[in-house]
């Protein structure tokens, strides 16, 4: 049920979940019936990332197919730094969590035997991506969960609160400051909880281009990073290659599932200029296509998705989410190039748990994009994200309904911060082309020392608590990109372009550690870049 009329200093909270995504919700109905409240900024299932997702969910359910297949395609696509045994448990679980899903009232697409339908992905040895209708697999799901959720008794909905501060008392985490949203001169209110699940989405919307929607701003990074939580693999950012670029924001998909069926990225030409690239050309792994996008618009080529012989007159059934989206835009993908670019699209980095998805902090879970497990690498294998979603939440309500959790003896007094909304604007949209300027999709030295700097500065001096929050997460992926003097995966530095063996290892570090490269790193000159190799 929703209630935003409760007081909700006056209530101790069993568990409290931030965030109605893909792995809040399923979190809370895997916790039922133990005492659950979920917390939405914006309305439940709006404002979330999973319910926009296109491509589906890998899960190995194909006959021929098998778990130890798709895990070995995720670690090949990691860049070397996947956890395997975390790989390998992610896939023999997905049978069992696309089980759930459907008793959720999920319905995806079979074939004419009645069995599970699946498509091929970039990167997949195998058709295991399990669909609805084509290209939308994460609004059906979404739909289905909180349908799910709003029948549960147990599950109490509190929507328009956005969090902005998690308590602690000596080391561990003991509730939530919470503000209404909207609401400038509102004050803010705590909540106690013996156990708080963060689920808040990834960090897309810190830059300029990207195909997520505004509340994916790096909320739930920044304050698990302020209360001292270790957050691992930063720098690795997805950009999604195939962003319909019609002057949106953010910018709407064309599903990978597009290429899978035979679309072509072309040039203005007419060339098809990732044959050159890879030899899965369309199909190479993501960031190797982000990355020939992005040469081709840089050349001035200019870069566009040709479904034309692929689809035809077939592209409105088969993916009719992508179809509305052009159409609406006055382009008829069915007979014209789509014209695409790169996007911040995923964040394979996050707050670091363990394969229970417990953080560093006693009493702080936290699952979906804003943890960061080891499944991923340095590089997303598509259509993984969904499924790590609903595996490691639920992993987190096992784990948090096996233990035994101390009711919190009190808060600490509310911190009251102003919000200055209007003058926080030109900041927000400031830092947002930073990153896509400096922290994108190619990067260098020069250019990441002086985000690094202008993040830190603006982390510390502004007095809204939105936009600091924004430049934590910021702060946080410059510092560790900066660092890492080298090409792994999503990310590409033109001054180090290689990969360097002693550098296959996953960053841990927290915001401690990336203030402290801001207060000592002096700019250097710019290098001269090099060649970017594909």
């Amino acid at each position: 049920m929703t209630n935003n009329n409760y007081d909700l200093t006056r209530r101790t909270d069993d568990v409290v979940i931030v965030g109605g995504g893909l792995a809040g919700l399923f979190c809370a109905l895997k916790l039922a019936p133990r005492p659950v409240t979920l917390i939405s900024a914006a309305p439940l299932g709006e404002g979330a990332s999973s319910a926009w997702a296109q491509g589906g969910i890998a899960a190995a359910v194909a006959d021929g197919d098998s778990a130890a297949a798709h895990a070995a395609d995720t670690v090949a696509v990691g860049g070397g730094i996947v956890d395997e045994e975390i790989a390998l448990g992610l896939a023999r679980e997905a049978g069992a969590r696309i089980q759930d899903l459907l008793h959720y009232g999920v319905a995806f697409d079979r074939d004419l035997e009645g069995k599970l339908a699946v498509g091929r992905e970039a990167a997949h040895s195998a058709r295991r991506i399990v669909h609805v209708r084509g290209d939308m697999a994460g609004k059906a799901i979404i739909a289905a969960l909180t349908d799910a959720v709003r029948k549960t008794p147990s599950i109490r909905v509190i929507e328009g609160f956005a969090a902005e501060a998690l308590l602690t008392d000596e080391g561990a985490v003991i509730g939530l400051q919470l503000r209404q949203v909207g609401e400038a001169a509102a004050r803010p209110v705590t909540v106690a909880s013996r156990a708080v699940v963060l689920a808040t989405g990834g960090i897309g919307h810190l830059y300029a281009v990207t195909t997520n929607p505004r509340e994916a701003s790096g909320l739930g990074l920044a304050i698990a990073a302020r209360a001292g939580a270790v957050i691992a693999d930063p720098e690795f950012v997805q950009f999604h290659p195939t962003a319909i670029m019609v002057g949106r924001d953010p910018a709407p998909l064309a599903t990978e599932a597009l290429r899978g069926e035979g679309a072509a990225l072309i040039n203005a030409k007419g060339e098809r200029f990732m044959l050159a690239q890879h030899p899965l050309a369309e199909l190479a792994p993501r960031d190797i296509v982000a990355r020939g996008v992005f040469a081709e618009i840089a050349a001035g080529r200019g870069a566009f998705l040709d479904a034309r012989e692929a689809l035809g007159a077939r592209f409105a059934e088969r993916f009719p989410t992508v179809y509305a989206s052009c159409l609406s835009a006055g382009l008829d993908p069915a007979k014209q190039p789509i014209p695409v670019a790169p996007a911040a699209h995923y964040h394979m980095g996050g707050i670091a748990v363990d394969a229970k998805g417990r953080s560093s902090l006693k009493g702080l879970w936290a699952g979906g994009e804003v943890a960061s497990t080891g499944a991923h690498g340095a590089n997303r294998l598509a259509s993984n994200s969904l499924l790590e979603a609903v595996v490691f939440a639920a992993r987190i309500a096992e784990n948090i309904s096996g233990e035994a959790i101390a009711t919190p003896a009190g808060l600490p007094p509310v911190l009251v911060v102003p919000r200055n909304c209007a003058m926080a604007a030109p900041a927000a949209k400031t830092l947002r082309a930073m990153m896509s300027s400096h922290v994108g999709v190619v990067r260098d030295g020069g250019r990441l020392a002086e985000a690094v700097r202008s993040f830190a500065d603006l982390e510390r001096e502004t007095g809204n608590t939105e936009l600091r929050s924004m430049a934590t997460a910021a702060l946080l992926v410059a510092a560790s990109a900066w660092s890492r003097r080298e090409s792994r995966g999503a990310h590409f530095r033109s001054d180090y372009p290689a990969e360097k063996p002693l550098l296959a290892h996953r960053t841990m570090t927290t915001l401690g550690a990336a203030r402290e490269i801001a207060e000592t790193l002096e700019v250097p000159a710019p290098r001269t870049a090099q060649p970017m190799i594909a």
